[in-house]
């Protein structure tokens, strides 16, 4: 059985191909303004990878903040749903998952099952996404790849407010006036938005065997800001998080289909 998932969100739109709970193809384009566009490259791309054709998928599952787009969904995924059923794919053993990307941040518990329990989003601000360390990185003029690895360079502890990315912004401005290092600095910024993230997932209910999706996860200094705050040695990332949303949409697609 081969069925598809596709995530079409604000910055990219992904498409994962699964055969038989395997994942054989991938796609991943900018969405840009129009979303059926970049909903049909990204399906496309990630056919000529796994090698097969539109007519060989049986379901395709459609999640993200623009799934109205994707039109030959049989399957519409609420994103919560999507990112639980993607951590229990990746991760059996996990129960609870954070999910961080570009615009939005969200905290999940789930069962043995991957079913949702309780689940908390950030609310509709840049501080608890990585939009906050994009803002960050121009304040502090440095290229957002480096913002991660120059975190780990500082072993200081600087408060910051977590809270508003205008507020957060004018502290960085501060520090850098009173000739902090950029290191140092950065390390504030993760921190920060480690210590919003992890307060979702708290309220939600935090379980030791961690998951987190999301294109966040790539930043190294992000991560371990988010193992400090949250007391534990690891965290369970997969190979691809940023795909999380469109594995779980193609994973609840096989599930419909097998009913």
């Amino acid at each position: 059985m081969i069925t598809a998932g596709i995530d079409c969100g604000a910055r990219n739109t992904k498409t994962v191909i699964l055969k038989d709970g395997e994942i054989i193809g991938k796609g991943s384009v900018l969405t840009g303004f129009d979303q059926k566009m970049a909903v049909n490259d990204s399906l496309d791309q990630a056919i000529q990878k796994a090698g097969v054709s539109r007519e060989d998928i049986g379901k395709i599952g459609g999640t993200g903040s623009g799934k109205a787009s994707i039109s030959m969904a049989d399957n519409e995924v609420n994103d919560i749903k999507a990112m639980a059923k993607a951590a229990h794919y990746f991760f059996p053993n996990s129960r609870t998952v954070a999910d961080v990307g570009a615009e939005e941040g969200r905290a999940v518990k789930i069962d043995e099952k991957g079913n949702v329990v309780e689940f908390a989003i950030n609310e509709k601000c840049a501080a608890g996404a990585g939009a906050f360390i994009e803002a960050m990185a121009r304040a502090l003029e440095t290229p957002i790849e480096e913002m991660g690895p120059l975190a780990l360079k500082s072993d200081k502890d600087i408060p910051m407010n977590a809270q508003c990315a205008i507020f957060a912004e004018s502290e960085v401005v501060g520090l850098i006036h009173a000739k902090t290092e950029k290191q140092d600095i950065s390390k504030a910024i993760h921190d920060a938005m480690a210590s919003r993230i992890v307060s979702m997932i708290r309220r939600v209910g935090l379980n030791e065997d961690v998951a987190m999706l999301g294109g966040v996860a790539y930043n190294p200094g992000f991560v371990e800001a988010m193992k400090r705050e949250l007391k534990v040695e690891k965290l369970y990332i997969p190979d691809a998080p940023e795909f999380g949303a469109a594995i779980g949409a193609a994973v609840v697609a096989a599930q419909e289909t097998q009913k």
